[in-house]
């Protein structure tokens, strides 16, 4: 098996773009429900207890540095490529969402340990949850896609007020700029 000798923090020019197949046309006005997730710092995170406004984002897998990719073409997956830096887009601007009252978790179906790997070598100052059990997926409704028999979550943004969905952003493209198309959000609800 070869590995992976991408660089995982630049996007490719040619990345396929995700079309809006109205997977997540349901969320805005839903309740977060009650599911408990293991959290990057070792906590158990219920999205649901959360006061005030959080944002959560979910992508489908982060990759590791000299490790094979899930599978070859992984790059033509729409959607797919660039877990990375939306990872890297909301750790650069966590202080700003903090500044305004938003807390910030991510959220993939990666278990937490890989998860925990990524946030240690990435310097992510938010916890990071895992739904490797696909809870709060299934009772969300949660866009997904299959590859290589694993269920992954698509690429997807929310901002919940009060434990409630009140913006999405579905499908996410390109997501190196997820993190700031969501901070100007913010800032226009002020």
């Amino acid at each position: 098996m070869t590995t992976d000798s991408r660089d995982l923090l630049t996007l490719p020019a040619n990345l396929p773009i995700p079309q809006d197949d109205g997977r997540a046309s349901h969320l805005v006005g839903t309740a977060v429900p009650s599911v408990l997730l293991p959290a990057t710092d070792g906590t158990l995170v219920d999205l649901s207890t959360i006061p005030g406004r959080t944002v959560v984002f979910g992508y489908p897998l982060t990759g590791r540095p000299d490790q094979p990719s899930l599978v070859p073409d992984w790059d033509q997956i729409p959607g797919a490529r660039g877990c990375t830096p939306q990872t890297c887009g909301f750790r650069d601007l966590a202080h700003e969402f903090e500044a305004r009252g938003y807390r910030v978790f991510g959220l993939s179906t990666q278990p937490s340990a890989y998860q925990q790997e990524m946030v240690s070598r990435l310097h992510v100052p938010f916890p990071v949850l895992s739904d490797a059990t696909l809870a709060l997926t299934t009772a969300l409704r949660l866009p997904t896609l299959t590859v290589a028999d694993q269920t992954l979550l698509a690429r997807i943004a929310w901002v919940q007020h009060d434990a409630r969905i009140v913006q999405v952003w579905y499908p996410v493209f390109p997501p190196d700029r997820n993190a700031a198309t969501v901070l100007a959000w913010v800032q226009q609800q002020a």
